[in-house]
């Protein structure tokens, strides 16, 4: 009976260790057959649209979606801009106009070179520009109002800056200066009408004492509207101009620097109507703007789940330990697209940008510059965004591999030619700076004797005048011209 047991024993240890190598080998097989799957399931997830239909039959959704919007935007920015181009002209334009109209002998000088010297000058002008906006009416061909705030007329301000006390006396070189600086301001409304300055001064004893003063500003406000939107199948908008005129003194060098500066305000106007137009062209572009952000909120979707689905493949990848050794921190980040960061920004501000233009067709809101902002940059990554689906092609990879390669080299040498540019700016501005020709050619760029001698021939080269001319200088230079 021991015996039978003795015989037992050896054949159960090894029946058991059969057993036990058996269940090694099946889990070894279990998890050589898991690694395989989640190669797979990696290297499917690296792969381009293109590789992915090949695989699975799986349409590159996405891609199309991307190829569809760079269309739609395009189009959409296009739309957005020749609007906003006229809405800056108009304004640029305007502001021309308000320069000739209150600047006494404007000839579109630079900006900062219209300036006065003499106290006749001053008083002069502020009195062209007050005379210039009580007749307004009668002088501009341009479709200006005067504001009207609960049925009575903005009035004109004039408003001085100056010390509150000074004693200056160059010649015994003393000064005597409280620098607490005082305002004193004037209104003037649009139905006064006064015959020359000393009427002028007199009706609103209005003094300046030019040793103490800063600064006058005449502030005014008109309102106009942009009709050339018709033409264009927009609604015109109302503009409010807030017009600053400033005479500036606070360098006290005998110069007094004149400039014209306005901040406008735009805005729907009270009661429309434009004859033979119909709203159809409204329904097509805010149809258009909603197509637009409907095809860039489904683009955010798709973008957004691939991004949450690599950086859940990077955990599961980090539980299951089977990358740790040989994935660094840099291939880690590649479970994170770049690129679909990038589209969902300008995915992003494409939904605000097209949301704030339909306000803006709408009337509702008059935002143009944010706008433009938001669908300029909407654009350009958009177009930048096209560079990924190039490198899908070999030939074109090649531009991406070297971007992506010299890129860190770029920027550390841009760091270090920076501190060189920075160096040598700073420097330049003190030495330099005071003394540059933007300061002394404002006015005119200075010639020489030789241009300015040969500048007084006004002949075009077409008058025929010049054979003659050479004519007569060939003969002068022979000897029998010369001796008689």
């Amino acid at each position: 009976m021991e015996d039978r047991e003795q015989l037992l024993t050896p054949r159960s240890e090894e029946a058991r260790l059969n057993g036990l190598c058996r269940w090694s080998a099946h889990t070894q097989g279990l998890q050589a057959k898991v690694v395989e799957d989640f190669r797979r399931r990696l290297k499917y997830f690296f792969m381009n649209p293109c590789e992915k239909y090949k695989a699975r039959g799986r349409k590159p959704w996405k891609l199309m979606l991307q190829i569809l919007k760079i269309a739609i935007i395009t189009v959409q920015l296009v739309s957005f801009g020749l609007s906003n181009e006229m809405m800056v002209t108009f304004k640029d334009e305007n502001l021309m106009t308000f320069r000739h109209l209150f600047l006494k002998g404007y000839k579109d000088h630079r900006v900062g070179s219209y300036a006065l010297y003499t106290k006749d000058d001053v008083y002069d002008h502020i009195y062209y520009i007050i005379n210039t906006y009580t007749n307004l009416q009668n002088l501009t061909v341009g479709n200006l109002a005067y504001e009207m705030v609960d049925g009575e007329y903005t009035a004109l301000s004039v408003c001085q800056e100056f010390y509150r006390n000074s004693s200056i006396d160059p010649g015994n070189e003393t000064f005597d200066i409280n620098p607490h600086i005082e305002k004193d301001c004037i209104s003037i409304y649009p139905m006064q009408s006064f015959d020359n300055s000393s009427a002028l001064l007199t009706h609103i004893n209005f003094i300046l004492d030019f040793k103490r003063l800063l600064s006058v500003s005449v502030n005014l406000t008109l309102k106009t509207i942009n009709l050339q939107t018709v033409r264009h199948h927009e609604l015109p908008d109302c503009y409010d101009f807030h017009i600053m005129i400033t005479f500036d003194n606070r360098a006290h060098s005998g110069k007094i620097k004149v400039d014209v500066k306005n901040d406008v305000r735009i805005y729907e106007c009270r009661d429309w109507n434009v004859e033979g137009t119909s709203d159809e062209n409204d329904y097509l572009l805010l149809s258009f703007d909603s197509v637009v952000i409907l095809a860039c909120f489904a683009s955010l979707i798709l973008c957004t789940r691939s991004v949450v689905n690599g950086i859940q493949l990077q955990f599961v990848s980090r539980e299951r330990s089977l990358l740790m050794n040989i994935v660094s921190w840099s291939d880690r980040m590649e479970f994170v697209n770049g690129w679909y960061i990038l589209i969902i920004v300008s995915d992003t501000l494409t939904i605000a940008g097209s949301a704030l233009k339909i306000g803006i067709q709408t009337k509702y809101l008059t935002n143009y510059d944010v706008c433009s902002i938001l669908l300029g940059t909407a654009t350009m990554l958009v177009w930048v965004g096209v560079i990924r689906y190039l490198g899908f092609f070999k030939k074109y990879n090649i531009l991406i591999l070297t971007l992506r390669a010299a890129f860190p080299n770029v920027i550390r040498f841009c760091c270090c030619a920076a501190m060189i540019y920075l160096g040598y700016c700073f420097c330049g501005w003190i030495v330099l700076g005071p003394h540059h020709d933007k300061h002394h050619q404002q006015e005119k760029v200075p010639v020489s004797q030789l241009q300015a001698f040969i500048a007084e021939c006004r002949d075009q080269p077409e008058s025929g005048r010049y054979q003659t001319d050479e004519d007569s200088a060939s003969c002068c230079v022979s000897p029998c011209c010369c001796f008689g």
